[in-house]
Order: C-alpha cells, then sequence, then structure tokens
C-alpha cells in the first residue's frame, strides 16, 4: 500500500494572545503559509472573551486554565507569549498532554535541556526537546545571533563586543505607553537643554524604565546583578553562548534605550579565530538567510530603526574591518524587536515542530 500523508494538521494554542507580541503573531499567521489545524487563543481572565482575528476569522480568547488545553495532546503545539512566572506555572502543566512548547519568556532558556532556538542559525535544535520545551532567545540576541551566526560558519568567532539601542516597545504595552506620554510632554519645549529639566517635564512616574526616555538615552536595561551587570547584559551573553555552541565564548554586552518605539539597533565588534575580509563578510552576510545587507554609507544607505520597523530580516550595514585588527569586524544591526525579534522567531520555531508531525500513515 502506497503511503499518505495524514489529513490532521496540528493545532496550535497562543497562549497570550492579547500582549504586544500576540497582537504581532496573530497578523504574522495570516500571513505566512497555513500549516495549522484549529487555532486557539489564550489570555488571563481579563482579556477572555474578546474575539480577534487570525486566518480571517473572528476567534473567542478562553481564559488560561487547564480546560483551555482540552483536546490537545501529542502532535500539537503551544506558543507561550507570557512573563516567565505565567510560563514557568502553566508550560509543564501543558507538555504533561504531550503538546510541545514554544516559550518566549527567559523560564527555561538557562535548562540545558531546554534548546534555545533561532531557526536561521540553529534550528535543527528543535528536534531534540527532552522536556517538550523550546525556547526562544530575548529579541537582541534573536536579532544580533542571526547576523553574527553566519560570519561565525565563515570564520569561527573568538570574541564578541556589543552595545544595544533597544526601542521602548521592549517593555511591552507599558514602555510604548510610556514613551508616548513623555513625548508629548516634551514636544514643542526647549526642554533638554538644562540639567534635570525634562526629569522635571516628566515627573515621578518613569514607567517601567529607570529614568525619563523622552530626549534622552537610559543606559540599563534589567536588574542589578554583580559587579554592576545587568541581568539583561548577562542574559545576552548567556544566550548568545548557547545559541552559536560556544560555552567559553568572550562577550561583553552594554544594554541601552532610546527613545524610539519599534526597532532594536545594535553595534557589533566580532572578533574571529582567523583574519577577516569585508568584502567577502559582506558577501556572507548577503546570502545569509533572513538577513539583508544595507551598506553604502556614500549614498547615505545604511539600516535604521525606524525602516525595519514592522518589517521581518535582520538588517546589517556599516560592515568594516577593524583599524588595529585584522581578525574583527564591526558592524550595526536593525530588527523590529517584537516581530523579528519574538513572534517571528516563535512562529518559524513552531512551524520546524510541526513539520515533525507532517507523518506518512499506511
Amino acid at each position: 500500500m502506497t503511503p499518505t500523508r495524514s489529513a490532521r494538521a496540528p493545532a496550535l494554542a497562543v497562549v497570550g494572545a492579547t500582549g504586544a507580541v500576540g497582537s504581532v503573531l496573530l497578523r504574522m499567521l495570516s500571513q505566512r503559509a497555513d500549516v495549522w489545524g484549529d487555532i486557539r487563543l489564550i489570555a488571563s481572565s481579563r482579556s477572555a472573551g474578546r474575539r480577534l482575528a487570525v486566518r480571517a476569522e473572528e476567534t473567542e480568547v478562553l481564559a488560561l486554565t487547564e480546560d483551555a488545553f482540552d483536546g490537545l495532546g501529542e502532535g500539537d503545539v503551544a506558543l507561550f507569549l507570557t512573563p516567565a512566572e505565567v510560563s514557568a506555572r502553566w508550560v509543564p502543566v501543558v507538555t504533561a498532554r504531550g503538546v510541545a512548547v514554544v516559550d518566549q519568556s527567559p523560564a527555561f532558556r538557562e535548562d540545558p535541556e531546554v534548546p534555545l532556538v533561532v531557526p536561521d542559525v540553529n534550528g535543527h535544535a528543535v528536534r531534540n526537546r527532552p522536556r517538550g520545551i523550546v525556547a526562544g532567545p530575548d529579541c537582541v540576541t534573536a536579532a544580533m545571533t542571526a547576523a553574527v551566526g553566519a560570519l561565525h560558519a565563515e570564520y569561527t568567532l573568538a570574541e564578541l563586543a556589543v552595545s544595544t539601542y533597544q526601542a521602548a516597545s521592549a517593555a511591552g504595552r507599558a514602555g510604548s505607553e510610556t514613551l508616548r506620554r513623555q513625548l508629548s510632554l516634551v514636544a514643542g519645549t526647549t526642554l533638554g537643554e538644562q540639567p534635570g529639566d525634562v526629569r522635571r517635564a516628566v515627573g515621578e512616574d518613569t514607567g517601567p524604565f529607570a529614568a525619563p526616555l523622552a530626549l534622552n538615552v537610559v543606559p540599563w536595561s534589567g536588574e542589578l546583578r554583580e559587579d554592576g551587570w545587568s541581568s539583561h547584559e548577562l542574559a545576552v551573553r548567556a544566550q548568545t553562548r548557547r545559541i552559536l555552541d560556544l560555552a567559553e565564548l568572550p562577550v561583553a554586552v552594554t544594554c541601552v534605550l532610546v527613545p524610539v518605539l519599534a526597532g532594536h539597533s545594535l553595534t557589533v565588534r566580532a572578533r574571529f579565530e582567523a583574519e577577516v575580509d569585508a568584502v567577502r563578510a559582506r558577501e556572507v552576510l548577503d546570502a545569509a538567510p533572513g538577513v539583508v545587507l544595507v551598506d553604502d554609507p556614500a549614498a547615505g544607505e545604511f539600516p535604521t530603526p525606524s525602516d525595519a520597523a514592522g518589517t521581518d530580516p535582520v538588517w546589517v550595514g556599516r560592515v568594516r574591518a577593524s583599524l588595529d585588527d585584522p581578525r574583527s569586524l564591526e558592524f550595526f544591526v536593525c530588527a523590529d524587536n517584537l516581530r523579528q525579534g519574538a513572534a517571528l522567531n516563535a512562529t518559524r520555531t513552531a512551524e520546524l515542530i510541526a513539520d515533525e508531525f507532517r507523518y506518512f500513515t499506511l
């Protein structure tokens, strides 16, 4: 008898469907190839009962309870776009049913039994998930490793130094709303020229940020850790090592928040085991999946976050050999943090898992 493909498409549960990343992901599901059967939208009890469009259909949002996962099991996938404490509580409940989970929170990123995946860099790792979980990195790491991973495959990475320029939406809707509010308070004024004038105008409520973000940059993201490092800086370091499978890679990170609504940017200095040629490096980046090279400074062409916002690729430019080290390369990276850095990474990872479930039956 000739094998035939099973007609059953895997179901997809989107947990955290009403959040900032969830909203982007739902639009994305309507734009990408349809590999899913039933799609369930799940969120907190505050959002239960809302109706959201996905694949041109109105779908009711279910409250996050065990009942929301009834009927799901082996061969199905759940995407968690939730805070770490929610993922830590509910992901084991879902995997106990045999459902494969893609979790975008920090809850499982350091677990050695949970692969940390950027599809274009280490997509093969989704196949080995002893706990039934695949973790996605934070949006800074996802964007950076897409570019750095391609260069690592060519030259073998030896050291990395990174500064980030992170958008307000990294803090979700609260971050975007805070920046918009602060911009309205300073627009049309002469603020920003005297000590403390922006801080006085903004007031004590700086939202999720450590200082006013309008007319300012804030060199801090995360919680304080030993020796003055932030938790986010250490997380980017640890995640990069895991994704590239370079456990001892020296990585230095400085995280900075900037008054941009969408689109993270990074300056990267990458040092390799061998001498690097900038012309060849541009060719490698230009051919890398998910990467777009925009690199003609003479014509004013280089990536900016406002150009990257709303797009899927990682944009790379300002590629140049270091002046003082023939083994080092300097370049600039931009990506939409909600789309490429979160929703797209999660969606593509889930699609890789779904592909495993397209089995043949007799």
